[in-house]
């Protein structure tokens, strides 16, 4: 017996490792990138987070920047993303072949839900010999989230459960090489897990192929007992890693009023390493079971994260307001292909096309000093996808979002301060998908997606 067609042979892992990253943050960064690792940041859209006063996440937004705190400071923040992500349309199973017809099941409910963002940081500066030397010390999520489609909607063979938890532990040191300018360095040591889920046509595909095809006839398409989505099974895939980056930064102080600054992410190179876990169908058991293939194996992929630059700019205009603008470029361009490797030798290698392009994040901010206590904030930005609608799936229905921020800080006391914001992130269209699953099923249809974003943060001095 011929064995099934190679479309078929764990493609579903590629859509998972990479594809599951790329549906996490869809909907407030771009593709799955969280920026969120800064309340205050976040009061103003994000806008001088690499080059504004007082906040201790420049740890990992530009660690040149620790050069301007005075004291010891800790800082924690943290944000829940309450994530809106809503499909409708439809599509066929058996796409194109005689046995076309409807998907069955629902729009898959919403995907999204509520997830807490947390981030901790640590800034010391030296003294005596050591004094132009400030060490930091930082962890956060800089991309992942969660998603999950109720487990028999129209596009369960796409996917249905994605759950990315990526966290960094970032230690930084900056030297002041003079009064207006410092360096900053910092080692990034990253955690990468991932487990997804989706469902897998077996019926299509046996009906695809010539060696098991007349089984789709007997003793009728409609009676009998394989065909399209009459054979479902499932597959659910798990994968971790840890690996080493870098960040850099410059900080150029002109004067008391003006900061600007550079920073940058080295790319990660990730090794998954995971395991494939697969149900198949008792009436489908036998008939694969010459195959070798679509039996419980470890795997593995190679996932490049991104490199970012970021070029920010704050400048106080007076003594209440202060201006920010930033730009950021993320290089996407890493996610050219997902090749997957497998344990099990009657599976091949499977290989899945992404050809993403580098995407700016642009975004203007202000703070207005109130009184010696209260500061407000707000911002608006842009954040372009990514992601072309040709490689636009469930697991990335990425399309340009807008951003619009406000916030609060309050100085309770001469070392406390807390801060808190709000941010809107709305698609700039309504992202469309079209294609066609590795078991010949095809979804099309409209999402609509946004998230809101609560954070809360509270810095102390000593």
């Amino acid at each position: 017996m011929q064995t099934l067609p190679r479309t078929l042979s764990l493609s579903v892992l590629a859509l998972g490792v990479a594809g599951a990253l790329a549906c996490a943050g869809q909907a407030h960064a771009s593709a799955f990138e969280l920026r969120e690792n800064s309340v205050k940041a976040q009061g103003r859209a994000m806008a001088g987070s690499a080059s504004a006063w007082g906040d201790a996440s420049v740890v990992v937004n530009n660690p040149a920047m620790m050069s301007s705190f005075e004291q010891t400071t800790v800082q924690g923040d943290v944000t829940a993303i309450d994530l809106s992500f809503e499909f409708e349309g439809g599509g066929s199973a058996a796409a194109g072949s005689p046995l076309q017809q409807p998907l069955s099941g629902g729009d898959g409910g919403d995907a999204g839900g509520v997830t807490p963002v947390p981030a901790m940081s640590f800034i010391l500066p030296l003294s005596d010999r050591f004094e132009y030397l400030t060490l930091g010390a930082m962890v956060s999520a800089p991309f992942g989230l969660k998603t999950e489609y109720d487990s028999d909607w129209v596009g369960r063979y796409h996917a249905v459960e994605s759950d990315v938890r990526i966290v960094d532990l970032t230690l930084s040191a900056a030297v002041e090489l003079s009064d207006n300018f410092s360096v900053g360095f910092g080692a990034v040591i990253e955690r990468a897990d991932v487990t997804l889920s989706n469902a897998i046509d077996f019926g299509s595909s046996l009906c695809a192929n010539p060696a098991t095809q007349p089984l789709c006839f007997q003793p009728d398409p409609v009676t009998g007992p394989y065909g399209p989505q009459k054979n479902d099974g499932f597959v659910s895939i798990e994968g971790d890693d840890t690996n080493i980056g870098w960040v850099g930064g410059l900080s150029f102080r002109p004067g008391e009023r003006v900061s600007l600054g550079y920073a940058y992410r080295s790319e990660i190179k990730h090794e998954i390493d995971g395991h494939a876990d697969f149900t198949v169908p008792s009436n489908v058991a036998p008939i694969l079971a010459g195959t070798g293939q679509f039996v419980d194996t470890g795997g593995g992929a190679r996932l490049v994260l991104p490199s970012t630059h970021t070029f920010s700019g704050s400048w106080r205009v007076n003594d209440q307001l202060t201006l920010m603008a930033e730009t950021a470029l993320t290089g996407w361009s890493s996610m050219e292909e997902v090749r997957i490797q497998f344990e099990n030798p009657a599976q091949p290698d499977s290989v899945e096309d992404y050809n993403w392009h580098d995407s700016w994040f642009y975004t203007v901010g202000a703070e207005y000093a109130l009184n010696d206590r209260f500061t407000l904030r707000g911002g608006i930005g842009r954040d372009e996808s990514p992601i072309a609608f040709q490689h636009r799936t469930p697991r990335m229905p990425d399309q340009d979002r807008n951003w619009y921020a406000v916030g609060l800080s309050w100085a309770a006391s001469d070392q406390m301060e807390i801060s808190a914001a709000y941010t809107r992130i709305q698609m700039a269209d309504d992202p469309e998908v079209d294609l066609v699953s590795s078991s010949g099923s095809r979804l099309t249809g409209t999402y609509d997606g946004g998230a809101n974003l609560f954070g809360v943060s509270a810095q102390y001095r000593f």
